[in-house]
């Protein structure tokens, strides 16, 4: 089993920049592919960006491309998701998922283990 807890949340103003982190326990947690997922109040969650195992592969929602960077550092297991040129439309409670395989996935039902979440604030 892997148990991640994210932090690095807050408020920000449009044009800032936030760096998430999440910090996972487990021995085999190199062997898993990584996400992060936000949820806006009312909307459902979705896909913001995964990583995989070895920190090669990485896959962004359109929203977040060129504004947004997932890394790993597997010898830390931590996940990082920075996040620059923030919009009030980022505003959400984001959270780290891992799943138990090497391919990644954009689908939440495809992860099997997530954090409690954190919250991101963008002001206008």
């Amino acid at each position: 089993q892997v148990q991640l807890v994210e932090s690095g949340g807050g408020l920000v103003q449009a044009g800032g920049s936030l760096r998430l982190s999440c910090a996972a326990s487990g021995r085999t947690f190199s062997s898993y592919s990584m996400g992060w997922f936000r949820q806006a109040p009312g909307k459902e969650r979705e896909f913001v960006a995964a990583i995989g195992w070895s920190g090669g592969n990485k896959y962004y929602t359109d929203s977040v491309k060129g504004r947004f960077t997932i890394s790993r550092d597997n010898a830390k297991n931590m996940v990082y998701l920075q996040m620059n040129s923030l919009k009030p439309e980022d505003t959400a409670d984001y959270y780290c998922a891992a799943r138990a395989n090497i391919v990644i996935r954009t689908t939440a039902n495809d992860y099997n283990y997530w954090g409690q979440g954190t919250q991101v604030t963008v002001s206008s």
